[in-house]
C-alpha cells in the first residue's frame, strides 16, 4: 500500500512516500525550484519522491493533504467576526486569496495531481488530515519508541496551536489542545518580527542571538504578555499584538511596552534586540519545562516526541532533555510544515488505513534513516554533470579522496561536501554540508562572512562521531539531527583571556572558549550532531579520518548555501555555489574540485543572488 503526502500553501511544502508503512522518501519543493520556503504545489518533490521509488503516480494507493483548508477557513471568518471592526482591511484582503485559490482546495488539488499523472479516480483516494494530526503523525510514528507522550506546538494550524496526544502502537490520539490565537509559536515569531528578522525563517536566529543577551524583558513578558498556568497551558494578552486581525505582528502598545517600534530588517543589531531575545528565549524555555513536567506526572509514560516549528528550538530541546522529567525525547528532524507532508501520509497509512507500523530495523535509532530520504546520483551522473557544467576535477578512490579532503580541512580549506542521499528537514547532516576545522578560530568569521554571506554572530554546529561525543560535550544520548544543545566538555574549556569578562554584546564573539571554539557558542554550548556509521558511513569515515590525523572528532558542519538560498540539490547546484563564494575545495562523490583549478570565468556574485531570509 502506497500512500503519497503532501504539504502546501502556505510555507515550506514537500512531499513523501510511504510503502506498507515504511518511509521511502520525503523531498521539499525548496530544494528543487531554488526558491526558499517555496510553498507551492509540490509537482516537482511529487516527482522526485515517485521517482525514488520507481513508481508513477498512478501507482500510488492514496493521497493525503496536511490540513484541512475549511476548518482553518472557519477559523479565519470566526475570528474577524469576534474582532470586528477592527481588522477589516486585513479580511478585505485575504477573503478573494482565499476565494479564488485556497477555499476550493481539493479539486484544485485533484487538478494538479491530474496534470502530472493521477488518474481519474484520485478524487476519491484524497484525503485530509488535520495540521497538527500531521505534526503528531510524523513525529510518533518514525520515532523508536511504542508508547510516547506527542506534543506539538507551531504557530498555528486550523485551530490548534498546541497539542498533546498519546501514542501506543500503532494508535496516536490527540487528547488535549491550545487554540488560536494563543500560541507559543505566533509569540516568539512577534518578538521575531519586533528584532528585524522574518517571520517564519529568522526564529533560529532569535534563538542564535540571545545567549548575547540577558534576560532582563522576561518579567514583562510574563507579567504583560502571557498568562501561564501550572499546567503549561497560555493565554496571550491580545492587546499587545496584531496576527489576528492585522497586517503585523505586533502592535503600538507592544512598541510602547518595549520602548520604540521594531528594528529595521538589515538594521545595527543593539543591546536592546539581544537582551530581548534572552527574555522571550527563557520565557519560551520555562512555558515548555512547566508543560512537559506537567505531562510527565499525568501521564507515567516514560517517553516524549516534539514536531512543529517551535519543536526546533533546538536549546529548548537540550533543557527539556537534561530536566529529566521524561527519560527519553525524539523531535522530527523535519518539524516543521514540510514535514506535514511525511505526518499526512503516516496519519493515513496508520490511522486511516489501518497499516501496522513498521517494524524498527535491528541497530536502528528510529524510522528516519537518519532523514536521508531525498535524491542521490551515481559517480557516472556527477561526472557528467560536472563535465556539462565546466567543471575541473579529478576523482579519487576513497582512501586518497578521504586523505585529500582532510588535508584541505587542516589547512583552513571551507569544503563543500555532497555525499549521498539529500536530508529532509531544516538541517544539513552530512549528505549536502559545509564542512570546515573546528580548531580553527577563525573558521567561524570565514564561513559565515567569506562563505555564507550572513549575520556574524549566527553560530555554528559541530558534527562529532558519536561514539566520542561524551568526551567532547555534556551529552550521553545521540543526537544524529542536530536538534539538541548541550555544553563543550568542561574539560575542552579553555581560561578566557583577560579582560573578557567586560566585554557585552557582540564583543564577545571572538573570544577563544574551547579547544573548537568554531562550534563553541558564547554561552558554551553547541549544537550538536552525532554522527553514526550505521546512518552515514561516508560521512563517519570522513570525521574519523580526521580523527585519526589531528585527535579531534569534531567538524563543523553548515548547510550548503548561502543566507537566503535552499540547500543544494543536485551537482549543479553545488557547483554554482562553490563558484560563488570564496569557498576552497568542493567534493561530490568522489570527484574532488580545487578553485584554483577552475575557469574564472564560471565564478558568479552569488552574494546578492537570494533574497534575504
Amino acid at each position: 500500500m502506497r500512500v503519497l503526502g503532501i504539504s502546501a500553501f502556505y510555507h515550506d511544502s514537500g512531499a513523501a512516500l510511504i510503502e506498507d508503512g515504511r518511509i521511502v522518501a520525503a523531498v521539499q519543493e525548496e530544494r528543487l525550484t531554488r526558491i526558499k520556503h517555496d510553498h507551492s504545489f509540490p509537482k516537482r518533490a511529487i516527482g522526485a519522491v515517485l521517482d525514488i521509488a520507481g513508481v508513477a503516480l498512478r501507482d500510488v494507493d492514496y493521497v493525503c493533504f496536511y490540513e484541512k483548508p475549511f476548518v482553518k477557513f472557519e477559523r479565519l471568518v470566526e475570528t474577524y467576526l469576534a474582532m470586528a471592526p477592527r481588522g477589516y482591511r486585513s479580511f478585505a484582503m485575504a477573503m478573494p486569496v482565499w476565494i479564488k485559490d485556497k477555499l476550493f482546495q481539493k479539486p484544485a488539488l485533484v487538478k494538479a495531481l491530474q496534470a502530472i499523472g493521477a488518474d481519474g479516480t484520485v478524487a476519491d483516494r484524497l484525503l485530509f488530515a488535520e495540521h497538527h494530526q500531521s505534526h503528531a503523525a510524523s513525529a510518533y510514528y518514525p520515532s523508536p519508541f511504542d508508547e510516547a507522550v506527542v506534543l506539538t506546538l507551531d504557530g498555528v494550524g486550523e485551530w490548534a496551536t498546541t497539542t498533546v496526544g498519546i501514542g501506543r502502537g500503532d494508535d496516536l490520539e490527540l487528547v488535549r489542545e491550545i487554540r488560536f490565537p494563543h500560541s507559543l509559536g505566533l509569540l516568539y515569531s512577534a518578538f521575531t518580527y519586533y528584532t528585524g528578522f522574518r517571520v517564519n525563517s529568522g526564529e533560529y536566529k532569535l534563538m542564535g542571538l540571545a545567549p548575547y543577551g540577558t534576560p532582563r524583558y522576561a518579567g514583562l513578558i510574563r507579567e504583560k504578555l502571557i498568562d501561564v498556568r501550572d499546567d503549561g497551558s497560555f493565554w496571550l494578552n491580545m492587546d499587545y499584538f496584531g496576527f489576528a486581525t492585522g497586517l503585523t505582528m505586533t502592535n503600538r502598545r507592544f512598541d510602547a511596552l518595549f520602548g520604540g517600534p521594531p528594528r529595521t530588517p538589515e538594521g545595527p543589531l543593539t543591546q536592546k534586540e539581544m537582551d530581548i531575545a534572552a527574555s522571550i528565549q527563557a520565557v519560551t524555555e520555562e512555558i515548555l519545562l512547566t508543560m512537559t513536567r506537567h505531562l510527565a506526572r499525568q501521564h507515567g509514560i516514560a517517553n516524549l516526541c516534539l514536531a512543529g516549528g517551535v519543536a526546533l528550538n533546538c536549546v529548548a530541546n537540550g533543557k527539556i532533555l537534561r530536566d529529566g522529567a521524561f527519560e527519553n525525547i525524539w523531535v522530527q528532524p523535519a518539524a516543521g510544515d514540510a514535514g506535514g507532508a511525511l505526518g499526512a501520509a503516516l496519519a493515513a497509512a496508520h490511522q486511516h488505513l489501518g497499516i501496522p507500523r513498521a517494524a524498527l530495523e535491528d541497530g536502528a535509532m528510529d524510522r528516519m534513516g537518519g532523514a536521508y530520504l531525498g535524491m542521490e546520483f551515481s559517480q557516472a551522473d556527477i561526472e557528467a554533470r560536472l563535465k556539462a557544467a565546466g567543471a575541473r576535477f579529478c576523482v579519487l578512490e576513497d582512501d586518497a579522496l578521504f586523505a585529500r579532503t582532510v588535508e584541505r580541512l587542516e589547512a583552513g580549506d571551507a569544503v563543500g561536501w555532497f555525499q549521498g542521499r539529500m536530508e529532509f528537514g531544516p538541517r544539513a547532516l552530512g549528505g549536502r554540508s559545509i564542512l570546515g576545522d573546528p580548531r580553527n578560530p577563525q573558521m567561524q568569521r570565514t564561513l559565515n562572512l567569506r562563505i555564507k554571506y550572513r549575520e556574524s554572530f549566527r553560530p555554528f554546529a559541530p558534527s562529532v562521531l558519536a561514539e566520542k561525543a561524551h568526551e567532547w560535550f555534556d551529552l550521553d544520548v545521540p543526537s544524529p539531527y542536530m536538534l539538541i544543545v548541550a555544553d563543550v566538555a568542561a574539560d575542552k574549556l579553555l581560561e578566557p583571556p583577560e579582560g573578557a569578562g567586560d566585554l557585552s554584546g557582540l564583543e564577545r564573539l571572538g573570544v577563544p572558549r574551547s579547544q573548537i571554539p568554531a562550534v563553541t557558542h558564547v554561552d558554551n554550548s553547541a549544537r550538536i550532531q552525532t554522527v553514526h556509521a550505521e546512518t552515514n558511513p561516508r560521512y563517519h569515515r570522513l570525521i574519523s579520518a580526521f580523527h585519526d590525523k589531528t585527535g579531534c572528532p569534531v567538524l563543523v558542519n553548515t548547510s550548503f548555501n548561502v543566507r537566503g538560498e535552499p540547500i543544494v540539490c543536485t551537482p549543479e547546484d553545488a557547483f554554482r555555489c562553490f563558484m560563488g563564494t570564496r569557498m576552497e575545495t568542493l567534493v561530490i562523490g568522489n570527484c574532488l574540485l580545487r578553485k584554483p583549478d577552475q575557469d574564472p570565468a564560471l565564478a558568479e556574485d552569488y552574494k546578492d543572488r537570494f533574497d534575504l531570509d
